[in-house]
């Protein structure tokens, strides 16, 4: 729903009632995950996507008829590789979709819940979409509360212990419980979206390279930060893209953050008085990503003075350096499309090849 959250607000305002179409839960190569979701005004705007074009056609009609009867409904979209064609889910996955209809009446917290995920606030919004419990009761999930209620004290207990783990680690997804929220049991379908602040990309080096990281950082839905400590070189000018530029020696700023497996590190000034001290800092931290720019030689040179630093082949087995996949990248775009490859392959877990050269699915699963 972050995708589309600006546009229903405006509806959502100004007092349009529309149907919302959410992915709950998705199977084998479904093109969208978890969270996807499209938009349908009463006056047939449509906003959003669920399956990249496939089941759209679908699914509007679907959300045109709960706008109307405001009755939610649950659907399935999924068929195999041979008829995928035939009938529309052309990847051959499986998506299961729930479609509600939404106003200030049937969504209160619909606006509270906006101005949480615009602070950047942890917040999760679990839903029943199936089995036995009530359709569409709905409880809200804040760090130090909550609000509403799935249908019982239980279920409301277990749901707020899960969805706050989940908003930990960043995870939407569908949970089943019992009807007092018994674990391990299959009676009441809830589904999770949690809205965790973005992931953070931290570039260090205040360069041409790395203006267009912090572009494609930004478009890949991180909060960025360029640091550097020459005041000369670290503008908010030179940077329009970057959520925040800092002046300030990159160690010491790193060690002033709180770092998660969702950060990115990209070191980008290939010079040792910052680069060496930097990666003694970041490679103790748990950063899902740190990768460093430079040749290979200056890779060996920054590798031999980490070492006399102390740091372990293991600490250093963690650094991705010369930084990026490898494209033959050469301009500072180029550079940036190859470290956003890199980037997205350690969250998802590809190959790195040519599809044409692979095998199997296309979406491997959620990690």
């Amino acid at each position: 729903m972050r995708d589309v959250l600006d546009q229903i607000l405006e509806w959502y305002d100004g007092g349009t009632t529309f149907g919302l179409a959410t992915v709950v839960n998705t199977f084998r190569s479904a093109p969208r995950q978890p969270g996807a979701a499209m938009a349908v005004s009463a006056q047939d705007e449509v906003v959003g996507s669920v399956s990249g074009g496939c089941v759209e056609g679908a699914v509007f009609e679907i959300a045109k008829q709960v706008v109307e009867t405001g009755e939610p409904s649950y659907e399935e979209f999924g068929y195999s590789d041979d008829d995928a064609f035939a009938v529309g889910l052309t990847c051959g996955g499986i998506l299961h979709v729930y479609v509600e209809q939404v106003n200030r009446q049937t969504f209160p917290e619909l606006r509270e819940i906006a101005e949480s995920v615009k602070a950047r606030e942890p917040v999760a919004v679990a839903t029943v979409v199936g089995g036995e419990g009530k359709i569409g009761s709905r409880r809200v999930i804040w760090g130090d509360r909550a609000s509403g209620s799935l249908g019982s004290s239980g279920l409301d207990y277990a749901i707020d212990d899960d969805a706050r783990g989940m908003l930990a680690q960043g995870i939407t997804g569908q949970r089943r419980y019992g009807l007092e929220g018994q674990r391990r049991m299959e009676e009441v379908a809830v589904f999770v979206q949690a809205f965790a602040p973005p992931p953070r990309m931290l570039v260090f080096g205040a360069i041409d390279f790395a203006a267009a990281v912090a572009r494609v950082g930004k478009f890949l839905g991180y909060h960025v930060t360029v640091c550097d400590a020459r005041g000369v070189f670290a503008t908010a000018k030179r940077f329009p893209d970057a959520d925040e530029v800092v002046v300030r020696w990159p160690h010491d700023y790193l060690k002033d953050l709180t770092v998660d497996e969702r950060t990115a590190i990209c070191v980008l000034t290939h010079d040792p008085k910052f680069d060496v001290p930097l990666l003694q800092v970041a490679l103790r931290t748990p950063a899902g990503y740190i990768g460093a720019m430079g040749s290979r030689r200056t890779h060996d040179d920054r590798t031999a003075r980490l070492k006399e630093a102390g740091m372990s082949e293991e600490q250093l087995a963690r650094l991705r350096s010369p930084i990026g996949l490898d494209l033959h990248a050469r301009t500072p775009e180029e550079t940036a499309v190859a470290i956003a490859a890199e980037l997205i392959q350690t969250r998802w877990g590809g190959s790195g090849q040519a599809l044409t050269r692979t095998q199997g699915r296309i979406h491997g699963p959620a990690s």
